[in-house]
């Protein structure tokens, strides 16, 4: 069985240039997380708040934390001193509470816009009209603590690799048509966040720049 180490290494060897990996951490013990470490990982995904802040404070300070998951908002306050990125903002109320949480503590943070293509209801993130009608609304670039970097999606979970494709070029002409309304004198939205272990291959074909891989790294989750 390889080691984690190992399958870093054969994970980022397949990575085009200009692509990042997170290594989807969540529901591994924080002695996994500290061997990816110490084979040189430091971007880390975890979903739950609970499980982030208790993770954070026992690992290096230079790991970038990405949360991934759906955020309560009763959750940001508590994640707000550790996260680096928060990859899945799904709405402008969010947005605008990570605004006054971040301005509490005198941070400033990035985000990405979720945008929601799956054919599964329970995932969340703004629809294309939704994220395009806030954008024509002057709402998601009024945040002076808050950097706006890119978007994330996550695909259907579906062996039609077609319909993922799909899917990823939808958020990639989604990204596009901000990146050159809204956001085009910005210097921070550069960032496409899409991919996970069954797919990321395909995501990387529609510009993806962050690839959230899990499994392929740690193995299968620890509940």
């Amino acid at each position: 069985m390889a080691s984690i180490k190992e399958n870093l290494e054969k994970v980022k060897a397949q990575l085009p240039e200009g692509v990042r990996l997170i290594a989807v951490s969540k529901f591994h013990p924080v002695e996994e997380l500290a061997e990816a470490y110490e084979a040189g990982q430091r971007l880390f995904g975890e979903n739950r708040a609970q499980e982030l802040v208790a993770k954070a404070p026992q690992l290096p300070d230079d790991i970038r934390w990405h949360f991934i998951g759906h955020l309560q908002k009763n959750k940001v306050r508590a994640i707000m001193p550790h996260v680096s990125v928060i990859e899945s903002v799904d709405s402008v109320e969010l947005l605008q509470l990570i605004e006054k949480e971040a301005a509490r503590i005198d941070r400033t943070v990035d985000v990405l816009l979720q945008l929601h293509v799956a054919q599964e209801e329970t995932k969340s993130g703004f629809s294309v009209d939704e994220i395009l009608e806030a954008a024509d609304a002057g709402q998601l670039t009024c945040y002076p603590h808050v950097h706006v970097c890119g978007m994330m999606a996550m695909a259907s979970l579906t062996d039609d690799m077609e319909q993922v494709a799909r899917e990823f070029d939808t958020v990639r002409r989604t990204y596009l048509t901000l990146k050159d309304g809204c956001f085009d004198e910005s210097e921070y939205f550069n960032e496409l966040s899409m991919g996970m272990s069954d797919d990321w291959q395909v995501a990387v074909k529609y510009g993806a720049t962050l690839v959230r891989i899990g499994t392929a790294i740690f193995g299968p989750r620890v509940y």
